[in-house]
């Protein structure tokens, strides 16, 4: 599951920087996917530390009585970029001499954590919640960027792409079905789909 709306009124590319809580938005979408997940056998929960993933958890692990287990393996990708005013930065500002080193290889990323690197540790994070949870469901709250990337791996797509296409909107779910330890299916759905359109989007 990726977190709910964050109150960011100045646009910042927050990354890993914490005390970025849920706006109020946010905790309406989470609460709705706490409903749509009621009648689920959910046995397991897991948060990053950052605060929007642990209160968007909150609802979650309340409704089915389970503690949430901290887990920053899901944490949100490293980004050399983490605190820049994304919301008025003209894309010209990246061509800046300061920022060369950092744009190099758009096939890594060179500006923050490597893809590769992403995969693996969500790729452990999740086995290790799969046998938490074994027989029952476990619910993962994570980052856009860390899901799309292991949505890629599972599926045998390169790691690299275009953000724009991602498909891992505010408090959606990238739900993996396993018969034993094979991944049976992938899919994707919104439980708050009817309250994206009052949100101003996210940057994590």
């Amino acid at each position: 599951m990726r977190h709910g709306e964050v109150h960011n009124p100045e646009g910042v590319l927050y990354g890993r920087l914490d005390g970025y809580h849920l706006s109020d938005l946010g905790h309406e979408m989470a609460r709705r996917v706490a409903d749509h997940l009621a009648d689920h056998d959910v046995t397991h929960v897991v948060a990053s530390s950052l605060l929007r993933a642990q209160e968007t958890a909150t609802p979650v692990a309340e409704a089915h009585g389970v503690p949430i287990t901290t887990d920053d393996r899901v944490i949100e990708a490293a980004n050399d970029f983490e605190g820049h005013l994304v919301g008025g930065m003209n894309p010209l500002d990246f061509a800046h001499p300061s920022h060369w080193s950092k744009l190099v290889n758009p096939f890594r990323p060179s500006w923050g954590e490597a893809y590769a690197e992403i995969a693996q540790r969500m790729t452990a994070a999740i086995a290790d919640a799969r046998s938490a949870a074994r027989g029952h469901e476990a619910v993962i709250v994570s980052h856009q960027l860390p899901i799309w990337t292991i949505r890629n791996a599972l599926l045998g797509k390169r790691l690299w792409h275009d953000p724009r296409k991602r498909e891992c909107r505010l408090a959606s779910l990238t739900t993996l079905t396993y018969v034993g330890d094979d991944l049976e299916s992938l899919t994707y759905s919104e439980p708050a789909a009817s309250l994206l359109a009052q949100s101003h989007g996210g940057t994590g």
